[in-house]
């Protein structure tokens, strides 16, 4: 009688790298460059404090001599700008990493908040049907038929109007996270509300009912995880839009103020000096701004692949 030796349970990082989505991450080319550009863009502006030579946004190391040094050269007073400097003085790579952290933060904290109110209408929607999912579903179609920058505009310019005056550049930041969500929760809602809807109709969610288990539970624990996948693709690709948002509202001066620049801002401050030879001050934000959404905007049709059981 042969002997049959038990073989151990694979550990989990074990079945990560053997699972398909991994086996499709090493086998494309375009996912690999994809995350190592962004990963690097998050990290540098993660870490800007520890990596910028200058605080760009300081007065006080502000100096008018270093006002439009070229890249890879030495200011009047003996600084080196490896990126230049704008007609401030300010250095362009150090007023990069920090305007990529207001951007990410931006982009990041609008998407959550728009996935948030999305997956929870959606699920909402698709569970109980009838009226409540027609006025949900006609909002969101309302809302779709708009441009989504159109609605940001109009939802920062009315929630500025209601803010007191003394308070509207603390709370610009909060206002602007608020108007780019509120403008794309509606993608989340419809997926959301298509899936719950064949989701509800199956054995396990009427087995649910049976037993008596509450609603609110059967939508968390039963059909929000059945959910998730379509609504990871479609963060990853609304973060990118996120971030473009951001940086349009800034270009057309209505985001952050000028005390925490974004890239859309350091993009509105370097179109002013494109024709007079100081190109770079343009440059470098928006390549940075294009590498930054291009590459999460990747990455989130790579996922989209990967999480597509037709494409496996």
């Amino acid at each position: 009688m042969n002997d049959i030796t038990p073989t151990a349970p694979k550990g989990r990082l074990v079945r990560i790298i053997d699972s398909d989505i991994f086996y499709s991450y090493r086998t494309s080319p375009v996912a690999i460059v994809s995350s190592i550009v962004a990963t690097v863009l998050i990290l540098a502006a993660i870490f800007a404090p520890f990596i910028a030579p200058y605080d760009p946004f300081n007065p006080r190391t502000l100096n008018l001599m270093n006002g439009f040094t070229p890249p890879m050269s030495e200011s009047f007073s003996g600084s080196f700008f490896l990126l230049g400097s704008d007609h401030q003085g300010r250095d362009v790579f150090s007023a990069i990493l920090y305007g990529s952290r207001v951007s990410l933060m931006v982009g990041l904290s609008a998407i959550l908040f728009a996935m948030l109110l999305g997956v929870t209408l959606g699920l909402i929607a698709g569970y109980r049907g009838g009226l409540t999912d027609t006025i949900i579903m006609r909002i969101a179609d309302i809302q779709l038929s708009f441009p989504s920058i159109l609605i940001a505009l109009l939802i920062f310019g009315i929630a500025r109007g209601i803010i007191p005056p003394n308070q509207r550049e603390s709370m610009a930041i909060f206002v602007l996270i608020f108007s780019i969500g509120l403008s794309d929760w509606a993608q989340f809602a419809r997926t959301v509300r298509g899936t719950t809807m064949v989701e509800r109709q199956k054995d396990y969610v009427s087995a649910a009912r049976i037993i008596g288990v509450k609603p609110v539970f059967i939508l968390i624990r039963h059909i929000l995880p059945n959910v998730l996948g379509p609504v990871l693709v479609i963060g990853t690709i609304g973060l990118a839009l996120a971030i473009i948002a951001e940086a349009t509202l800034s270009f057309l001066g209505v985001g952050v103020p000028p005390t925490q620049p974004s890239l859309g801002t350091l993009i509105r401050i370097g179109q002013q000096f494109l024709f007079s030879g100081e190109w770079w001050i343009l440059f470098f934000p928006a390549i940075t701004l294009v590498l930054l959404a291009l590459s999460v905007n990747l990455l989130g049709d790579w996922l989209r692949d990967a999480l597509n059981p037709r494409l496996r």
